[in-house]
């Protein structure tokens, strides 16, 4: 696999590196904007609804296999953050982050005081949901797909964010932080590893003693930039996954088999990118089940992530350039690329989970002139 493969994506994984990368301690975020809310004041964006939604945080650890990337750090060890429709609760709510991964992550604590909208270890409402497995990019934090998350729980869904360990800065219990020990080595089989990490996690939640109740029927993986690209091969390995949403990740390679599952690819600025648009047509053909390919030309390579926000609110990394960061985030707004990822990611599992219909899927929208139908 070839993480670098034009200069869009070698802006985009630059972006990626100084919002991940432990091996720049000198990394700081830049001062906000002078309209910009202050750690103290942030939050995470509304969710749709008012419902309210629980949160906790599971340490699970896959007893079959060792970990590919450290072997002799013994068996894999996964981070997954649950978000949830919940009973009304008067406990606190999540914090966003800790001021140790906020510092690791994002170079500064400040990141630390924004506000979520989940109730911590809130009880879990009684009935059966539709699960989404979401998996963040190369070098990102699961913590980048808050905004998404919060979001499916307060329509009704189970949500299960990874973080997939060695792969960005993962914190586990009692403080141990472990790094991102493959970052800069091309060539290593993340999405196959990926996959595997999503179907364990399928057997942990699915499991008796979970502590959610998840419809084993309507079970669904969404992801960020390699992310997504593991999300259409968990679909591939994995009969339990429905339905599949790739947000704007590169396949690096034409798949050997078919898949007939639903598949939406949601990307930005590939209608006029040459070798972007090659590595989705090359997958495309191969998909034989419903299929969207959307695309965002306003948009960047972060727009479908927190970042668009989290950068509005405090400023880019002073490691970045200010002429790369049309390439990461393009000229759209961070409201907008919040609304516009929120609307078609949920409309894709409503359709597909619950079979529900949504004419957002079937052509261009009034209310998101932003998103074009490539496909």
């Amino acid at each position: 696999m070839s993480m670098i493969t034009t200069r869009r994506s070698l802006l985009a994984a630059a972006l990626l590196a100084a919002f991940a990368a432990p091996q720049i301690p000198s990394a700081a975020v830049a001062a906000p904007r002078p309209t910009a809310a202050t750690g103290s004041t942030a939050e995470v964006p509304a969710p749709a609804t008012r419902a309210p939604i629980g949160t906790r945080t599971l340490h699970l650890v896959d007893a079959s296999r060792p970990d590919p990337w450290k072997p002799e750090a013994g068996h894999r060890e996964l981070m997954v953050t649950l978000w949830y429709p919940s009973l009304p609760s008067s406990g606190p709510k999540a914090p966003y982050v800790s001021k140790e991964l906020a510092k690791k992550f994002l170079g500064s604590e400040d990141a630390a005081g924004v506000r979520t909208h989940a109730t911590l270890n809130a009880p879990a409402a009684p009935k059966a949901r539709p699960l989404v497995v979401l998996s963040p990019g190369f070098g990102m934090s699961r913590l980048t797909l808050t905004a998404l998350g919060e979001d499916l729980a307060s329509r009704g869904y189970a949500v299960a964010a990874v973080d997939h360990t060695y792969e960005a800065p993962v914190e586990f219990p009692g403080g141990r932080m472990e790094d991102c020990l493959v970052c800069g080595k091309p060539g290593l089989p993340v999405i196959a590893n990926r996959a595997k990490d999503i179907s364990f996690v399928l057997d942990r939640l699915t499991a008796p003693g979970s502590g959610l109740r998840v419809d084993r029927d309507r079970i669904g993986v969404a992801g960020h930039s390699i992310g997504g690209a593991s999300a259409v091969e968990a679909a591939r390995t994995d009969r339990r996954v429905k339905a599949a949403v790739n947000m704007d990740g590169n396949f690096f390679a034409e798949p050997t088999a078919s898949l007939n599952r639903p598949v939406l690819l949601l990307g930005a600025q590939r209608a006029g990118d040459k070798e972007n648009r090659k590595d989705w047509e090359q997958t495309w053909r191969h998909l034989t089940g419903w299929k969207r390919w959307l695309d965002v030309g306003q948009g960047g390579h972060l727009t479908f992530t927190d970042g668009p926000w989290l950068v509005e609110r405090f400023g880019l990394p002073s490691t970045v350039d200010p002429k790369d960061a049309p390439v990461a985030f393009g000229t759209l707004k961070a409201d907008r690329a919040t609304a516009l990822t929120r609307a078609y990611v949920s409309a894709f599992f409503d359709r597909h989970l619950r079979g529900v219909p949504r004419p957002l899927l079937e052509r261009p929208s009034a209310a998101y002139p932003e998103v074009a139908f490539l496909k």
